[in-house]
């Protein structure tokens, strides 16, 4: 049962690190991104490494999310300033 848990885990983590790299929408990138950390964090908790896995949950899955969703929404997309 954990060897197939561990291979579930990792086919999510492939699967969303190429969701992450080919979504158009940078919002959607981010939010697969996030849930890439949150598979990340649940795969080193199976690896009984729980340091690594708050450490992972809480930059990977908290921090970085909230700095890159408050960077998305500070820019402006090229197409609103050729509008101008």
């Amino acid at each position: 049962m954990g060897t197939a848990l561990n291979l579930v885990f990792i086919a999510l983590l492939v699967a969303t690190a190429l969701l992450a790299v080919f979504a158009r929408d940078l919002l959607a990138a981010v939010i697969i991104f996030s849930v890439y950390s949150l598979i990340m964090a649940l795969m080193w908790q199976r690896l009984q490494a729980p340091d690594l896995a708050l450490t992972e949950a809480a930059v990977g899955a908290g921090v970085t999310t909230v700095l890159f969703v408050v960077t998305i929404f500070k820019t402006r997309r090229r197409e609103e300033e050729e509008k101008e």
